[in-house]
Protein backbone atom coordinates (compact mmCIF):
# COMPACT_ATOMS: atom_id res chain seq x y z
CA UNK A 1 0.00 0.00 0.00
CA UNK A 2 3.18 2.18 0.94
CA UNK A 3 4.19 1.83 -2.68
CA UNK A 4 0.69 2.79 -4.39
CA UNK A 5 0.49 6.09 -1.63
CA UNK A 6 3.75 7.73 -3.94
CA UNK A 7 3.54 7.03 -7.58
CA UNK A 8 0.17 7.95 -9.95
CA UNK A 9 -1.88 5.14 -10.55
CA UNK A 10 -3.62 5.69 -13.66
CA UNK A 11 -6.98 5.02 -14.80
CA UNK A 12 -8.55 5.32 -18.52
CA UNK A 13 -12.08 6.45 -18.30
CA UNK A 14 -14.39 6.24 -21.17
CA UNK A 15 -17.82 7.80 -21.36
CA UNK A 16 -20.61 6.92 -23.68
CA UNK A 17 -21.42 10.37 -25.56
CA UNK A 18 -24.79 11.18 -24.53
CA UNK A 19 -25.39 13.74 -21.82
CA UNK A 20 -27.26 11.46 -19.26
CA UNK A 21 -24.23 9.48 -19.52
CA UNK A 22 -21.27 11.86 -19.94
CA UNK A 23 -22.17 14.07 -17.01
CA UNK A 24 -22.27 11.60 -14.57
CA UNK A 25 -19.12 10.08 -15.39
CA UNK A 26 -17.68 13.37 -15.25
CA UNK A 27 -19.09 14.29 -11.99
CA UNK A 28 -17.45 10.68 -10.83
CA UNK A 29 -14.30 11.58 -12.41
CA UNK A 30 -14.25 14.52 -10.93
CA UNK A 31 -14.87 12.97 -7.33
CA UNK A 32 -12.18 10.27 -7.77
CA UNK A 33 -9.16 13.19 -8.52
CA UNK A 34 -10.61 15.05 -5.38
CA UNK A 35 -10.76 12.14 -3.12
CA UNK A 36 -6.96 11.01 -3.76
CA UNK A 37 -3.79 12.81 -5.22
CA UNK A 38 -2.40 9.92 -6.95
CA UNK A 39 -4.90 9.46 -8.96
CA UNK A 40 -4.44 10.58 -12.88
CA UNK A 41 -7.08 9.92 -15.48
CA UNK A 42 -7.01 9.65 -19.28
CA UNK A 43 -10.48 10.18 -20.95
CA UNK A 44 -11.32 8.58 -24.41
CA UNK A 45 -13.51 11.26 -26.35
CA UNK A 46 -13.92 11.93 -29.87
CA UNK A 47 -13.42 15.64 -31.50
CA UNK A 48 -17.52 16.82 -31.55
CA UNK A 49 -17.73 15.71 -27.83
CA UNK A 50 -14.30 17.42 -27.09
CA UNK A 51 -16.25 20.64 -25.83
CA UNK A 52 -17.93 19.26 -23.41
CA UNK A 53 -14.77 18.23 -21.33
CA UNK A 54 -13.79 21.61 -21.90
CA UNK A 55 -15.18 22.94 -18.05
CA UNK A 56 -13.56 19.80 -16.53
CA UNK A 57 -10.30 19.40 -18.06
CA UNK A 58 -9.78 22.98 -17.02
CA UNK A 59 -10.65 22.41 -13.46
CA UNK A 60 -7.81 19.59 -13.70
CA UNK A 61 -5.42 20.75 -15.59
CA UNK A 62 -2.31 18.18 -14.26
CA UNK A 63 -4.19 14.67 -13.07
CA UNK A 64 -6.98 14.54 -16.56
CA UNK A 65 -5.31 13.67 -20.04
CA UNK A 66 -7.40 12.97 -23.39
CA UNK A 67 -7.16 10.09 -25.76
CA UNK A 68 -8.65 12.00 -28.47
CA UNK A 69 -9.51 9.34 -31.24
CA UNK A 70 -11.47 9.44 -34.86
CA UNK A 71 -15.13 8.80 -34.09
CA UNK A 72 -15.88 5.27 -36.41
CA UNK A 73 -18.25 5.22 -39.49
CA UNK A 74 -21.06 3.32 -38.96
CA UNK A 75 -23.68 2.73 -42.20
CA UNK A 76 -26.69 3.89 -39.82
CA UNK A 77 -25.60 6.88 -38.27
CA UNK A 78 -25.36 9.98 -41.03
CA UNK A 79 -21.65 11.64 -41.45
CA UNK A 80 -20.89 13.85 -38.63
CA UNK A 81 -22.80 12.48 -35.80
CA UNK A 82 -20.80 11.71 -32.65
CA UNK A 83 -23.30 11.99 -29.98
CA UNK A 84 -26.90 10.71 -29.26
CA UNK A 85 -28.45 14.35 -28.74
CA UNK A 86 -27.73 14.99 -32.65
CA UNK A 87 -29.76 11.54 -33.91
CA UNK A 88 -32.02 10.65 -30.86
CA UNK A 89 -32.06 7.38 -28.76
CA UNK A 90 -32.91 5.60 -31.70
CA UNK A 91 -29.04 5.97 -32.57
CA UNK A 92 -27.80 4.03 -29.86
CA UNK A 93 -27.15 0.87 -31.56
CA UNK A 94 -25.34 2.69 -34.42
CA UNK A 95 -23.20 4.67 -31.67
CA UNK A 96 -22.33 1.85 -29.41
CA UNK A 97 -21.16 -0.24 -32.71
CA UNK A 98 -19.27 2.23 -34.06
CA UNK A 99 -17.27 3.08 -30.57
CA UNK A 100 -16.52 -0.67 -30.76
CA UNK A 101 -14.18 -0.14 -33.57
CA UNK A 102 -11.92 1.95 -31.02
CA UNK A 103 -10.72 -1.35 -29.54
CA UNK A 104 -7.85 -1.57 -31.42
CA UNK A 105 -6.62 2.17 -31.34
CA UNK A 106 -7.16 2.25 -27.67
CA UNK A 107 -4.97 -1.27 -27.30
CA UNK A 108 -2.51 0.32 -29.88
CA UNK A 109 -2.11 3.79 -26.99
CA UNK A 110 -2.00 1.14 -23.95
CA UNK A 111 0.98 -1.14 -25.41
CA UNK A 112 2.73 2.20 -26.57
CA UNK A 113 2.15 4.04 -23.39
CA UNK A 114 5.15 4.48 -20.92
CA UNK A 115 2.84 4.34 -17.93
CA UNK A 116 -0.34 2.84 -18.86
CA UNK A 117 -3.67 2.67 -17.38
CA UNK A 118 -3.87 -0.08 -14.42
CA UNK A 119 -8.08 0.09 -15.12
CA UNK A 120 -10.90 1.15 -16.89
CA UNK A 121 -13.96 2.87 -15.72
CA UNK A 122 -16.66 2.86 -18.80
CA UNK A 123 -20.00 3.25 -19.06
CA UNK A 124 -22.76 0.15 -19.58
CA UNK A 125 -23.10 1.42 -23.13
CA UNK A 126 -19.58 0.34 -23.79
CA UNK A 127 -19.73 -3.50 -22.24
CA UNK A 128 -17.77 -4.57 -25.14
CA UNK A 129 -14.86 -2.89 -23.37
CA UNK A 130 -14.68 -6.07 -20.85
CA UNK A 131 -12.89 -7.89 -23.32
CA UNK A 132 -10.86 -4.89 -24.15
CA UNK A 133 -9.68 -5.24 -20.55
CA UNK A 134 -9.51 -9.11 -20.21
CA UNK A 135 -7.02 -8.59 -23.02
CA UNK A 136 -4.62 -5.75 -21.63
CA UNK A 137 -4.74 -7.90 -18.41
CA UNK A 138 -6.61 -5.13 -16.22
CA UNK A 139 -9.80 -4.68 -14.49
CA UNK A 140 -12.95 -2.88 -15.86
CA UNK A 141 -15.34 -1.38 -13.80
CA UNK A 142 -18.87 -0.26 -15.53
CA UNK A 143 -20.63 2.91 -14.93
CA UNK A 144 -23.92 3.03 -14.46
CA UNK A 145 -25.82 6.74 -14.80
CA UNK A 146 -29.22 5.12 -13.74
CA UNK A 147 -30.69 2.72 -11.19
CA UNK A 148 -29.17 -0.44 -9.91
CA UNK A 149 -32.89 -1.43 -10.28
CA UNK A 150 -32.60 -0.95 -14.05
CA UNK A 151 -29.62 -2.60 -13.68
CA UNK A 152 -31.04 -5.68 -12.58
CA UNK A 153 -34.17 -5.43 -14.77
CA UNK A 154 -31.94 -5.20 -18.55
CA UNK A 155 -29.16 -8.10 -16.94
CA UNK A 156 -32.22 -10.16 -16.62
CA UNK A 157 -33.73 -9.26 -20.20
CA UNK A 158 -30.84 -9.93 -21.67
CA UNK A 159 -29.72 -13.17 -20.34
CA UNK A 160 -33.64 -14.40 -21.37
CA UNK A 161 -33.95 -12.03 -24.37
CA UNK A 162 -35.35 -14.65 -26.81
CA UNK A 163 -37.91 -15.81 -24.43
CA UNK A 164 -38.63 -12.59 -22.27
CA UNK A 165 -39.12 -10.40 -25.50
CA UNK A 166 -41.46 -12.27 -27.01
CA UNK A 167 -43.87 -11.98 -23.94
CA UNK A 168 -47.11 -9.62 -23.54
CA UNK A 169 -45.75 -9.25 -19.49
CA UNK A 170 -42.43 -9.73 -18.32
CA UNK A 171 -41.88 -10.54 -14.71
CA UNK A 172 -38.87 -11.35 -12.76
CA UNK A 173 -39.72 -13.42 -9.82
CA UNK A 174 -36.23 -13.55 -8.81
CA UNK A 175 -36.08 -9.67 -8.01
CA UNK A 176 -36.64 -7.82 -4.83
CA UNK A 177 -40.97 -6.76 -5.08
CA UNK A 178 -41.46 -9.34 -7.91
CA UNK A 179 -42.04 -6.51 -10.17
CA UNK A 180 -43.39 -6.75 -14.02
CA UNK A 181 -44.15 -4.73 -16.93
CA UNK A 182 -46.07 -4.17 -19.98
CA UNK A 183 -43.74 -5.15 -22.85
CA UNK A 184 -43.89 -1.78 -24.33
CA UNK A 185 -42.88 -0.36 -20.69
CA UNK A 186 -39.82 -2.43 -21.00
CA UNK A 187 -36.31 -0.44 -21.29
CA UNK A 188 -36.28 0.85 -25.09
CA UNK A 189 -32.46 -0.78 -25.54
CA UNK A 190 -33.77 -4.11 -24.63
CA UNK A 191 -37.58 -4.11 -26.09
CA UNK A 192 -36.48 -2.69 -29.73
CA UNK A 193 -34.14 -6.00 -29.93
CA UNK A 194 -33.58 -7.74 -33.03
CA UNK A 195 -31.79 -10.99 -32.68
CA UNK A 196 -31.38 -11.63 -36.43
CA UNK A 197 -29.33 -8.08 -36.87
CA UNK A 198 -25.71 -8.07 -36.55
CA UNK A 199 -25.67 -4.60 -35.15
CA UNK A 200 -28.27 -5.71 -32.24
CA UNK A 201 -26.48 -9.08 -31.78
CA UNK A 202 -23.28 -7.37 -30.82
CA UNK A 203 -25.17 -4.63 -28.78
CA UNK A 204 -26.65 -7.84 -26.60
CA UNK A 205 -23.41 -9.35 -26.13
CA UNK A 206 -22.32 -6.28 -24.96
CA UNK A 207 -24.84 -5.97 -22.55
CA UNK A 208 -24.38 -9.29 -21.10
CA UNK A 209 -20.68 -8.26 -20.96
CA UNK A 210 -21.36 -5.83 -17.68
CA UNK A 211 -22.46 -9.24 -15.95
CA UNK A 212 -18.91 -10.06 -16.18
CA UNK A 213 -16.90 -6.49 -14.92
CA UNK A 214 -14.89 -6.71 -12.30
CA UNK A 215 -17.40 -3.91 -10.50
CA UNK A 216 -20.00 -1.66 -11.37
CA UNK A 217 -20.24 2.13 -9.98
CA UNK A 218 -23.79 3.50 -9.68
CA UNK A 219 -24.90 7.30 -9.59
CA UNK A 220 -27.59 6.66 -6.64
CA UNK A 221 -27.68 5.89 -3.07
CA UNK A 222 -28.42 3.28 -0.25
CA UNK A 223 -32.13 4.18 0.19
CA UNK A 224 -32.71 4.46 -3.11
CA UNK A 225 -32.27 1.26 -4.16
CA UNK A 226 -30.22 -0.85 -1.65
CA UNK A 227 -32.14 -3.71 -2.21
CA UNK A 228 -31.18 -3.71 -5.56
CA UNK A 229 -28.04 -3.02 -4.89
CA UNK A 230 -27.62 -5.72 -2.59
CA UNK A 231 -29.00 -7.97 -4.90
CA UNK A 232 -26.14 -7.30 -7.66
CA UNK A 233 -23.53 -8.38 -5.74
CA UNK A 234 -25.53 -11.55 -4.18
CA UNK A 235 -25.51 -12.34 -8.15
CA UNK A 236 -21.72 -10.77 -9.35
CA UNK A 237 -20.61 -12.99 -6.06
CA UNK A 238 -18.29 -9.83 -4.80
CA UNK A 239 -18.69 -7.08 -3.35
CA UNK A 240 -17.27 -4.59 -6.00
CA UNK A 241 -20.74 -2.71 -6.37
CA UNK A 242 -20.89 0.54 -5.66
CA UNK A 243 -23.45 3.79 -4.82
CA UNK A 244 -21.94 6.71 -5.38
CA UNK A 245 -24.43 9.12 -5.81
CA UNK A 246 -26.04 11.61 -5.52
CA UNK A 247 -22.47 12.32 -7.86
CA UNK A 248 -23.86 16.65 -8.66
CA UNK A 249 -25.15 18.17 -5.55
CA UNK A 250 -26.16 21.93 -5.78
CA UNK A 251 -23.51 24.06 -4.51
CA UNK A 252 -22.52 20.27 -2.68
CA UNK A 253 -19.57 19.63 -1.46
CA UNK A 254 -16.85 18.78 -4.07
CA UNK A 255 -19.70 19.07 -6.75
CA UNK A 256 -18.42 20.57 -9.70
CA UNK A 257 -20.35 23.45 -12.08
CA UNK A 258 -20.46 21.37 -15.50
CA UNK A 259 -20.91 24.47 -17.55
CA UNK A 260 -23.47 22.79 -19.79
CA UNK A 261 -24.60 25.72 -21.25
CA UNK A 262 -24.26 28.96 -21.31
CA UNK A 263 -27.82 30.85 -20.04
CA UNK A 264 -29.03 33.94 -20.72
CA UNK A 265 -28.08 35.61 -17.18
CA UNK A 266 -31.38 38.34 -17.67
CA UNK A 267 -33.67 35.85 -18.62
CA UNK A 268 -32.22 33.42 -15.60
CA UNK A 269 -32.79 36.25 -13.11
CA UNK A 270 -35.57 37.08 -14.30
CA UNK A 271 -36.92 33.43 -13.57
CA UNK A 272 -35.35 33.45 -9.84
CA UNK A 273 -36.74 37.09 -9.35
CA UNK A 274 -40.74 35.78 -9.77
CA UNK A 275 -39.67 32.69 -7.65
CA UNK A 276 -38.07 34.49 -5.23
CA UNK A 277 -42.01 35.81 -4.68
CA UNK A 278 -43.77 32.45 -4.67
CA UNK A 279 -44.74 30.98 -1.71
CA UNK A 280 -43.19 27.81 -0.37
CA UNK A 281 -43.22 24.91 -2.04
CA UNK A 282 -45.97 26.28 -4.59
CA UNK A 283 -44.44 25.93 -8.12
CA UNK A 284 -43.98 22.97 -10.59
CA UNK A 285 -41.19 22.73 -12.52
CA UNK A 286 -41.86 21.05 -16.07
CA UNK A 287 -39.32 19.42 -18.17
CA UNK A 288 -39.21 16.57 -20.17
CA UNK A 289 -35.47 15.98 -20.86
CA UNK A 290 -33.61 17.24 -23.90
CA UNK A 291 -34.62 14.17 -26.16
CA UNK A 292 -38.49 14.69 -25.90
CA UNK A 293 -40.02 17.12 -28.33
CA UNK A 294 -43.87 16.92 -27.18
CA UNK A 295 -46.41 16.87 -30.15
CA UNK A 296 -48.66 19.84 -30.86
CA UNK A 297 -52.19 17.82 -29.20
CA UNK A 298 -49.97 16.98 -26.34
CA UNK A 299 -48.72 20.38 -25.97
CA UNK A 300 -51.84 21.63 -25.90
CA UNK A 301 -53.43 18.82 -23.22
CA UNK A 302 -50.51 20.06 -21.16
CA UNK A 303 -51.19 23.53 -21.44
CA UNK A 304 -55.07 23.23 -20.25
CA UNK A 305 -53.96 20.88 -17.35
CA UNK A 306 -51.38 23.62 -16.03
CA UNK A 307 -54.03 26.06 -16.58
CA UNK A 308 -56.91 24.17 -15.38
CA UNK A 309 -54.88 23.16 -12.19
CA UNK A 310 -54.63 26.79 -10.30
CA UNK A 311 -51.26 26.82 -9.16
CA UNK A 312 -47.95 27.88 -10.05
CA UNK A 313 -45.78 26.55 -12.68
CA UNK A 314 -42.02 27.02 -15.08
CA UNK A 315 -42.76 25.05 -18.10
CA UNK A 316 -39.58 24.44 -20.26
CA UNK A 317 -39.99 23.69 -23.43
CA UNK A 318 -37.50 22.35 -26.62
CA UNK A 319 -36.55 24.48 -29.18
CA UNK A 320 -38.94 24.33 -32.21
CA UNK A 321 -42.15 24.46 -29.00
CA UNK A 322 -44.64 27.06 -28.08
CA UNK A 323 -47.43 27.21 -26.30
CA UNK A 324 -50.92 27.18 -27.45
CA UNK A 325 -52.10 31.05 -28.45
CA UNK A 326 -53.17 32.93 -25.80
CA UNK A 327 -51.73 30.58 -23.08
CA UNK A 328 -49.56 32.50 -21.63
CA UNK A 329 -51.43 35.83 -21.38
CA UNK A 330 -54.12 33.68 -19.96
CA UNK A 331 -52.05 32.14 -16.60
CA UNK A 332 -50.27 35.53 -16.34
CA UNK A 333 -48.09 35.63 -13.23
CA UNK A 334 -48.87 32.19 -12.53
CA UNK A 335 -46.79 30.40 -15.40
CA UNK A 336 -43.28 31.53 -16.78
CA UNK A 337 -42.55 29.65 -19.90
CA UNK A 338 -38.72 29.09 -20.99
CA UNK A 339 -38.22 28.12 -24.03
CA UNK A 340 -34.66 26.63 -24.97
CA UNK A 341 -32.32 25.42 -22.22
CA UNK A 342 -32.87 26.11 -18.82
CA UNK A 343 -30.79 25.59 -15.68
CA UNK A 344 -32.78 22.87 -14.05
CA UNK A 345 -30.41 22.64 -10.75
CA UNK A 346 -30.80 26.04 -9.43
CA UNK A 347 -35.03 26.49 -10.69
CA UNK A 348 -35.42 22.87 -8.57
CA UNK A 349 -33.10 24.15 -5.72
CA UNK A 350 -35.52 26.83 -5.16
CA UNK A 351 -37.39 26.78 -1.76
CA UNK A 352 -40.69 28.07 -4.19
CA UNK A 353 -40.13 24.94 -5.92
CA UNK A 354 -42.50 21.68 -4.62
CA UNK A 355 -43.09 19.64 -7.45
CA UNK A 356 -41.48 17.90 -10.75
CA UNK A 357 -43.13 17.09 -13.57
CA UNK A 358 -40.71 15.33 -15.35
CA UNK A 359 -40.23 12.30 -17.86
CA UNK A 360 -38.61 10.53 -15.43
CA UNK A 361 -35.12 9.96 -16.70
CA UNK A 362 -32.87 9.22 -14.11
CA UNK A 363 -30.55 12.35 -14.18
CA UNK A 364 -33.44 14.40 -13.83
CA UNK A 365 -35.21 12.31 -10.48
CA UNK A 366 -31.57 12.11 -8.98
CA UNK A 367 -31.51 15.83 -9.30
CA UNK A 368 -35.41 16.58 -8.34
CA UNK A 369 -34.50 14.05 -4.88
CA UNK A 370 -32.19 16.38 -4.16
CA UNK A 371 -33.70 19.33 -4.01
CA UNK A 372 -36.79 17.49 -2.38
CA UNK A 373 -39.01 18.28 -5.01
CA UNK A 374 -41.93 15.74 -5.23
CA UNK A 375 -42.29 13.85 -9.04
CA UNK A 376 -45.36 13.72 -11.13
CA UNK A 377 -44.38 11.37 -13.78
CA UNK A 378 -44.41 11.14 -17.27
CA UNK A 379 -42.42 8.23 -18.44
CA UNK A 380 -42.22 8.10 -22.17
CA UNK A 381 -39.50 6.16 -23.21
CA UNK A 382 -35.85 4.60 -22.35
CA UNK A 383 -35.61 3.55 -18.40
CA UNK A 384 -38.64 5.76 -17.58
CA UNK A 385 -40.81 3.18 -16.93
CA UNK A 386 -38.95 1.27 -14.13
CA UNK A 387 -37.83 4.49 -13.16
CA UNK A 388 -41.01 5.59 -12.13
CA UNK A 389 -42.34 2.25 -10.99
CA UNK A 390 -39.70 2.68 -8.45
CA UNK A 391 -40.70 6.18 -7.36
CA UNK A 392 -43.99 5.70 -7.45
CA UNK A 393 -45.11 2.49 -6.32
CA UNK A 394 -42.06 1.21 -3.74
CA UNK A 395 -41.29 4.89 -2.77
CA UNK A 396 -44.15 6.50 -2.82
CA UNK A 397 -42.23 9.82 -3.75
CA UNK A 398 -44.22 10.42 -6.81
CA UNK A 399 -47.30 10.12 -8.85
CA UNK A 400 -48.34 9.14 -12.70
CA UNK A 401 -50.05 12.09 -14.05
CA UNK A 402 -49.80 10.20 -17.80
CA UNK A 403 -47.63 7.44 -19.71
CA UNK A 404 -46.40 6.59 -22.99
CA UNK A 405 -45.00 8.85 -25.91
CA UNK A 406 -48.11 8.77 -27.69
CA UNK A 407 -50.66 9.32 -24.59
CA UNK A 408 -52.70 12.56 -24.54
CA UNK A 409 -53.80 13.27 -20.69
CA UNK A 410 -57.38 14.10 -20.15
CA UNK A 411 -56.84 18.31 -19.69
CA UNK A 412 -59.13 18.23 -16.30
CA UNK A 413 -57.99 14.81 -14.96
CA UNK A 414 -54.65 16.61 -15.14
CA UNK A 415 -55.22 19.67 -13.70
CA UNK A 416 -56.92 17.96 -11.17
CA UNK A 417 -53.90 15.33 -10.25
CA UNK A 418 -51.51 18.53 -10.56
CA UNK A 419 -53.28 20.75 -7.83
CA UNK A 420 -53.92 17.31 -5.51
CA UNK A 421 -50.24 16.44 -5.37
CA UNK A 422 -48.98 20.02 -4.97
CA UNK A 423 -51.48 20.19 -1.81
CA UNK A 424 -49.90 20.83 1.75
CA UNK A 425 -50.65 17.72 2.79
CA UNK A 426 -49.73 15.35 -0.22
CA UNK A 427 -47.84 12.44 1.17
CA UNK A 428 -45.53 12.52 -1.75
CA UNK A 429 -44.75 15.76 -0.91
CA UNK A 430 -43.41 14.47 2.43
CA UNK A 431 -41.55 11.17 1.21
CA UNK A 432 -39.98 13.64 -1.74
CA UNK A 433 -38.55 15.82 1.46
CA UNK A 434 -37.08 12.70 3.61
CA UNK A 435 -35.35 11.02 -0.13
CA UNK A 436 -33.79 15.14 0.10
CA UNK A 437 -32.28 14.10 3.59
CA UNK A 438 -31.13 10.81 3.03
CA UNK A 439 -29.13 11.68 -0.21
CA UNK A 440 -27.87 14.98 1.61
CA UNK A 441 -26.93 12.28 4.62
CA UNK A 442 -25.52 9.86 2.09
CA UNK A 443 -22.98 11.73 0.51
CA UNK A 444 -21.46 13.42 3.84
CA UNK A 445 -18.56 11.44 5.24
CA UNK A 446 -19.82 8.15 7.03
CA UNK A 447 -22.48 8.22 4.57
CA UNK A 448 -23.76 5.37 2.58
CA UNK A 449 -22.24 7.02 -0.48
CA UNK A 450 -19.15 8.50 0.93
CA UNK A 451 -18.28 5.61 2.07
CA UNK A 452 -18.59 3.68 -1.18
CA UNK A 453 -16.59 6.49 -3.01
CA UNK A 454 -14.14 6.11 -0.29
CA UNK A 455 -14.19 1.61 -0.78
CA UNK A 456 -13.90 2.45 -4.71
CA UNK A 457 -10.71 4.78 -4.44
CA UNK A 458 -9.55 2.02 -2.47
CA UNK A 459 -9.65 -0.36 -4.48
CA UNK A 460 -8.39 1.53 -7.36
CA UNK A 461 -5.15 3.14 -5.56
CA UNK A 462 -4.09 -0.72 -4.74
CA UNK A 463 -4.13 -1.81 -8.09
CA UNK A 464 -0.61 -1.70 -8.86
CA UNK A 465 0.25 -3.71 -6.33
CA UNK A 466 -2.22 -6.55 -7.40
CA UNK A 467 -0.91 -6.04 -11.24
CA UNK A 468 2.57 -6.86 -9.43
Amino acid sequence: MSGSAQSPVHILVFPYPAQGHLLPLLDLAHQLVLANPNLTLTLVVTPKNLPFLNHFLSAHPTRIKTLILEFPHHHSLPPGVENVKDIGNHGNVGIINALAKLHNPILHWFNSHASPPVAIISDFFLGWTHYLAHQLRIPRIAFYSVAAFLACVIDSLWLNAEAALSLPVVSFPQLPKTPSFRAEHLPSICRLYRGSDPDWAFVRDSMIANTLSWGRVFNTFGVLDSEYLDHLRTQMGHHRVWSVGPLNLPSGSGSMDRGDSNPDSAAFNAVMGWLDGCPDGSVVYVCFGSQKLLKPNQVKALASGLEGSGGRFIWVMKEGGSPPDGFEERVGERGKVIKGWAPQVPILSHRAVGGFLSHCGWNSLIEGVVCGAMILGWPMEADQYVNAMRFVDHLGAAVRVCEGSEAVPDSAELGRKIAEAMSEDSPQKGRAKELRDKALSAVLPGGTSSTDLDALVQELVQLPNLVE
